[in-house]
């Protein structure tokens, strides 16, 4: 038993809710304690403190949260921070150039926590290497963009990019570190996906809350889906995006008539109250049990959020589905729309396979990045412009992420390394200020030096404009740290 599970078994129903469930008869009885694991009637088990109800904690500017994550490290140099100084020194080191007492001399060179010692190049060695792709400025805000994303800076106007990112982990688990707020030493955390499911109530009975799509971090916190001590039932569910086999292994082995499978389904749930009757307090059973009831809906709710061939051709081609290289990513971008308008709350899709994830590009960096930026570009930004024309993203976050930039020094002959003291990242939709840079880095794009922001900013950010306080959302016996919490950025607040 979880330490949330022995304090909610010690402050049980009293006996005035005892007496009110008896009076409902055996039905009111297991209705009840499974109603008061949840949090949902009656009084709170712990003076001060009520677990959420579903609602938000004030006025909201956003419904849902659509979560992009590039995985392996995105060049924040080849994408949404153009550093001309990079070309200007090319070719020397660090040392050799004006900038070497504001990057080697600044006190941030210490925000790191290292996995592996000496994982990244010699920053005092190494030399810089060029701009390896042009900008261009887009939309009326002028912002610049790298001509590897074309179609997103069509889109610029709807997006506020943040380039002062920072991590305190060099090395992948800084993927992790982007959902938890935590290091991975710190071990294993909520992530911001199952902090909304914890918060909020749901839009849909059909689907799930929480989904994510793509190549998922490998054997790290269920693949960033992990609840934790929020229980299970708030963890992510995993879809796989397959047109052709939309639900793997949630069909019967016999086919079932309509009639009978919500039968079978029925019993289930009748077997299932009797179990919670009788383990009121065991939030396993309580997550297996809404985890059946929600499968047995998904059954017909997943197939139809894939039928693509239900969108007309021009929706088709704007996700790029009509081009094999733009294809696979469209369709998830696809998906991740007609999830959102059916109520999912928060989707987080993620690109780049592997166990590092293939942006993370330590040679052949033109060759990565213009082939991975190729294959996200047009999907990404047909997402932004679908949920626009729909009326969707004025009531959507949209986010896009990677969980480091690459160094300005280069790696071997062609190649970038690990880089967390500075990068980008950007967002648009519900409450977001579109056609806006917040936050720079230095000359040679090294240190985020003007509007620093650790990831957590970015969940408050979000938990911000979906009308939750991270605050009231704490569970008595696990005190956060003030890092966790984050502070929402404001400045790119429409």
């Amino acid at each position: 038993m979880d330490e949330q599970d022995a304090m909610c078994a010690c402050f049980g129903p009293s006996r005035r809710g005892f007496l009110a469930d008896a009076g409902m008869g055996f039905v009111g009885l297991a209705l009840g304690a499974m109603l008061h694991r949840d949090g949902v009637v009656r009084a709170d088990p712990v003076q001060g403190w009520t677990p959420p109800d579903g609602r938000p904690h004030f006025p909201p500017r956003a419904k849902r949260v659509i979560w992009l994550m590039m995985r392996g490290g995105v060049s924040h140099l080849e994408s949404f921070d153009h550093k001309p100084e990079l070309t200007k020194n090319a070719g020397k080191t660090i040392n050799e150039t004006a900038y070497k007492e504001t990057v080697l001399g600044s006190p941030f060179l210490r925000n790191v926590r290292e996995q592996v010692a000496n994982n990244i190049i010699d920053k005092t060695k190494v030399k810089i290497y060029p701009t390896q792709i042009g900008f261009k400025k887009g939309g009326q805000s002028g912002i610049e963009v790298s001509d590897w994303w074309p179609h997103v800076r069509g889109c610029v106007d709807d997006i506020a990019v943040v380039r002062s990112m920072y991590t305190t982990d060099n090395n992948h688990g800084a993927q992790m570190e982007f959902f938890t707020g935590r290091h991975l030493l710190d071990g294993c955390y909520p992530t911001i996906g199952s902090w909304v499911n914890y918060g909020l109530g749901a839009l849909s009975d059909d689907l799930p809350q929480f989904i994510s799509m793509g190549p998922a971090l490998e054997h790290q916190c269920l693949g960033a889906t992990d609840a934790n001590y929020l229980g299970p039932e708030n963890s992510g569910v995993t879809l796989k995006i397959d047109p052709d086999d939309p639900l793997p292994f949630a069909r019967p082995g016999m086919p079932l008539g309509s009639n009978e499978a919500a039968m079978k389904a029925e019993l289930l749930g009748r077997l299932n109250r009797i179990s919670a009757l009788e383990y009121p307090a065991d939030s396993k059973l309580r997550a297996r049990i809404k985890s059946y009831e929600l499968a047995f809906r998904m059954q017909t709710a997943v197939p139809e959020v894939l039928r693509f061939q239900e969108e007309n051709e021009a929706t088709r081609r704007l996700y790029g589905l009509d081009q094999d290289v733009t294809r696979p990513f469209g369709q998830q971008m696809l998906a991740a729309r007609r999830l959102a308008e059916r109520g999912v709350r928060f989707i987080q899709v993620f690109h780049g396979d592997g166990a590092a994830g293939s942006w993370d590009a330590h040679s052949g960096l033109v060759a990565n990045h213009s082939a991975l930026c190729a294959q996200v570009d047009k999907p990404i930004a047909g997402l932004i412009t679908d949920l626009k024309q729909r009326g969707l993203l004025e009531d959507t976050v949209v986010v896009w992420a990677t969980e480091f930039g690459r160094t300005p020094c280069a790696q071997g002959a062609d190649g970038r390394d690990h880089h967390n003291y500075g990068f980008s990242i950007w967002m648009a939709g519900g409450g977001i200020q579109g056609g806006l840079v917040h936050g720079a880095t230095d000359e040679l794009g090294f240190h985020a030096v003007e509007n620093r922001h650790y990831v957590t900013d970015v969940h408050a950010t979000v938990l911000h404009l979906l009308g939750l306080d991270s605050r009231r959302l704490e569970i008595p016996g696990r005190k956060r740290l003030e890092v966790d919490h984050g502070k929402p950025i404001q400045e790119i607040f429409a």
